[in-house]
């Protein structure tokens, strides 16, 4: 089964009980049992709900993994993947990682004993470089956010399994419709499902997609016992959102090259972070793993001056300066200040996450539209 098809139908049936072909909100907390330990595999809500069992199947089934598991948010599925780590147990991570992940990595799991190391991981040997006997867990990015970097998937597959390592995958920017990360060796394909998978901007949401009946148990175990799921309403949202991801992917990657190759040529504008470009540092890796190259772009502009960056992004009619990313409309944020803030300066800085860095979320707007909305921000 093809990717258009599957968006649309792996893993949904009609509902047994009326024949509806649209999943069903199952909006309850609790289930009729016959006697204790008899049911139809449903007890409790928090447990397992039938329109979440839906969409789980389904990202499943889009990330080609046995298992998916949904949670409250992005950051709630980080963290039950993080979870499975022990006190002394050290993770590998990308230099430019998330502001949410590093956040998390430093300021809750270091408390706790679990140390983490942020390296450029497009050099694998950099990567080999820092494994030693603690370390349990390598943690990519890719294309990462917000420098637009590609790490090398099925080099880090074969460090990992070599290393006896969890590989690790945030495919949000990707998405499964662009890049499959199990395919190349990783052991989970994570997502913030806020972003392309939902596609709207109306629900908040993270997934996991996983193979190994192992690491399915234990991520079960996390989720149940923690408690962070979405309601099912949400799980509805992402469902109707997903049966178009296909076509809203197409249509962003053929945006992002737009608005890319516009920036690439205006006099204002220092650096573009655009992984289609074959100037990219790995552009061929990315290439290699991924379909298309999605709707992100990130640039500089010359002088690196925040007062005149603020001032650009403040112009704009179309993009919306807003936190978050992927839903059909065209977003525009400043790292440094918003989604970057709780990096140091000085260790952002030292990534490419400069004071005059904005990030591009292209929707799929008409591109005419889009060119000359920042045209006229840089102009005016």
């Amino acid at each position: 089964m093809k990717f258009g098809t599957k968006v649309i139908h792996a893993g949904i049936e009609p509902d047994e009980a009326t024949g509806a072909v649209m999943t069903p909100i199952y909006m309850t907390t609790t289930y009729a049992q016959k006697r204790p330990g008899e049911h139809k595999g449903y007890e409790y809500s928090r447990t397992q709900n039938p329109t979440r069992t839906t969409l789980e199947k389904n990202i499943a089934a889009l990330e080609n993994t046995k298992y998916g598991l949904c949670f409250a948010s992005g950051m709630a599925a980080i963290d039950a993947i993080m979870r499975m780590l022990q006190p002394g147990d050290e993770v590998i991570s990308s230099n430019d990682v998330y502001g949410g992940t590093y956040r998390l990595l430093k300021q809750v799991y270091e408390k706790v004993g679990i140390k983490s190391h942020f390296i450029p991981m497009q050099d694998t040997n950099k990567v080999l470089e820092c494994i030693n006997e603690n370390t349990k867990m390598i943690w990519v990015e890719t294309p990462t956010n917000p420098l637009l970097n590609i790490i090398d998937l099925e080099a880090i597959g074969k460090i990992a399994k070599e290393n006896d390592l969890i590989f690790a995958v945030d495919n949000t920017f990707a998405t499964p419709c662009l890049q499959n990360p199990i395919d190349f060796g990783a052991h989970i394909s994570m997502h913030s499902v806020t972003k392309y998978l939902g596609g709207h901007s109306d629900v908040v949401m993270g997934a996991v997609a996983v193979n190994d009946d192992e690491l399915a148990e234990k991520l079960y175990f996390h989720q149940n016992s923690i408690g962070a799921v979405p309601s099912p309403f949400d799980a509805f949202l992402v469902l109707r959102g997903l049966k178009t991801l296909h076509i809203r992917m197409e249509r962003h990657s053929e945006n992002g090259k737009a608005v890319a190759e516009f920036l690439q040529n205006h006099p204002k504008i220092d650096k573009v972070y655009y992984p289609g470009f074959e100037s990219h540092p790995n552009h061929e890796v990315a290439k290699k793993q991924m379909s298309n190259f999605g709707g992100m772009v990130s640039f500089t502009l010359k002088g690196d001056d925040i007062d005149e960056t603020l001032d650009i992004i403040s112009k704009l009619k179309i993009f919306t300066l807003a936190e978050s990313l992927g839903g059909v409309e065209s977003l525009i944020g400043h790292p440094a200040t918003m989604t970057h803030a709780s990096i140091p300066p000085e260790v952002r800085h030292k990534t490419g996450v400069l004071d005059s860095l904005i990030r591009v979320s292209v929707g799929i707007e008409d591109k005419d539209d889009l060119i000359a909305d920042l045209e006229q921000a840089f102009n005016s």
